[in-house]
């Protein structure tokens, strides 16, 4: 398994095609914003899209950036778009991005990481505690988790 920056990439449509085969519509809006070139647009300028590959298999994918679905809320960085494929879950590879993301995140200086979900349980066992609840973009309740940047 290998960790690669959708940015530095020189094979990023592949990738693309890729993250377009999710089937989870975050997924999609995220294959939007990079197809059309608005990510950094959307979730800043120093957003960071990390793949985990499996040769030429997109394993699971994640953000790592200023801004989510939680606006203007003066928290941040942000790990966002969290996704494994259906035939590699169960067996905790997302854990290599989001350990990935937190050491980019520690040598960028960020005090906290900050995740926007849905759910219940499935952070925590990364080390992520429960800190808040913000309305999202489209004005749902989501629950936000942050770990401390030691």
């Amino acid at each position: 398994m290998e960790i690669k920056e959708f940015y530095q990439t020189a094979d990023r449509e592949y990738w693309l095609e890729q993250i377009q085969k999710s089937d989870w519509e975050a997924g999609q809006f995220l294959y939007q914003l990079l197809k059309t070139g608005k990510a950094k647009e959307f979730l800043g300028e120093t957003t960071r899209v990390y793949l985990l590959t499996d040769d030429k298999k997109l394993v699971a994918f994640c953000t790592l950036s200023e801004d989510d679905d939680v606006r203007d809320s003066g928290l941040g960085p942000w790990i966002g778009f969290v996704y494994t494929y259906p035939e590699y879950r169960g067996h905790r590879y997302i854990k290599n991005l989001l350990d990935y993301a937190y050491q980019t995140a520690k040598s960028d200086g960020a005090k906290y990481i900050y995740i926007s979900t849905g759910h219940t349980g499935l952070y925590e066992k990364y080390r992520y505690s429960f800190h808040t609840m913000m309305k999202d973009m489209n004005g749902d309740d989501s629950r936000i988790y942050r770990i401390e940047v030691k």
